[in-house]
């Protein structure tokens, strides 16, 4: 009778060895997917929650749209940007007033907030309008390919070759002295000039996704080509979209304000207030606050943007799933 070997068990490997809580793993190890059951985008959803700067950014830009939209319409008495009292004229925050008041004593907490809900509508119409061409653009070019593609992109090259303040501030003085301060100049600029990156994002994901299975399968069963981008294609690109969309409206909003500092955007934003202060704030009075305020406003409410779109864009990439 001849003996089995017995096989004689090795030191366990690095991977098997136990840790310690909080002891991260060894190099090599596959790193957990997602929980089972989860959407991409309810994961997209949880990964975007762990980033903290990000919920920071989102929950400021929520607060801020009530304090901008809905104290002005709740409180109308209240947060009036023209009421003027010319006794308290340049009066220094306070707590009756914590913003204090400019030269002609109007309130400069309402001017702010209200001057804010311009930025951000600004903002955000003219994103939408930027969005919704490049998404037209790209996904055609995209689509379609060869010389629809061709003279789409050469058109978006020439685009880029103007300079992009130039071609803002020309497409603002062609229209007639009346309408400046309206807001018809401000998204016919901004609309206009925007578009050109969404254009080129939407394309590179079309002509990624244009090969897949299931268009080829659409293509089969006879769906004309508008079903085919509208309902297979473009929403598989969304995620680079939002992302993409949630960064441009703090590029649109820091310049209207710059047009609007040059004297070419609306009647009260943030770079009305802005250039305001420039002009009204002395040294020697110190009439600080009226730069102040609406400085902050506006730089904390691109820094949320940023940091928003950061999360987004983790959120949406595979590559950085835990």
């Amino acid at each position: 009778m001849t003996d089995v070997p017995v096989p004689v068990a090795g030191p366990p490997s690095e991977a098997e060895r136990p840790r310690t809580p909080g002891t991260p793993p060894p190099s090599g190890t596959p790193a957990p997917a997602a929980p089972v059951g989860l959407s991409p985008w309810r994961d997209s959803l949880r990964r975007l929650l762990r980033n903290r700067l990000a919920v920071a950014g989102g929950v400021f830009l929520v607060l801020l749209v009530f304090a901008c939209f809905v104290l002005p319409l709740a409180f109308p008495s209240r947060f009036d940007p023209a009421a003027q009292d010319p006794k308290r004229y340049n009066e220094a925050p306070s707590l009756e007033n914590p913003f204090g008041r400019d030269n002609l004593g109007r309130d400069y907490l309402s001017r702010v907030l209200v001057g804010g809900g311009t930025s951000l509508l600004v903002g955000l119409v003219g994103t939408i309008v930027c969005v919704a061409i490049g998404m037209f653009v790209g996904s055609v070019a995209g689509y379609f390919g060869g010389k629809v593609d061709d003279v789409l992109m050469r058109f978006v090259d020439f685009m880029y070759g103007i300079p992009y303040m130039f071609l803002v501030i020309l497409i603002m003085l062609l229209f007639e002295d009346r309408q400046r301060g309206s807001w018809v100049p401000v998204f016919a600029a901004l609309g206009l000039v925007n578009w050109l990156t969404m254009a080129r994002i939407v394309r590179g994901q079309v002509m990624t996704l244009r090969g897949q299975e299931y268009v080829l399968a659409a293509r089969v069963t006879g769906a004309s080509h508008a079903r085919i981008i509208l309902t297979h294609l473009l929403p598989n690109c969304l995620g680079p979209i939002i992302v993409y969309a949630t960064l441009q409206v703090a590029s649109v909003i820091l310049l209207e304000s710059f047009l609007s500092y040059l004297g070419l955007g609306l009647d009260l934003s943030w770079g009305v207030l802005v250039a305001e202060g420039v002009s009204i704030v002395n040294p020697v009075q110190s009439d600080w606050w009226l730069l102040l305020w609406p400085s902050l406003f506006l730089a904390f409410t691109l820094l949320s943007l940023n940091f928003l779109g950061d999360g987004l864009r983790d959120a949406f990439d595979p590559r950085t799933r835990r």
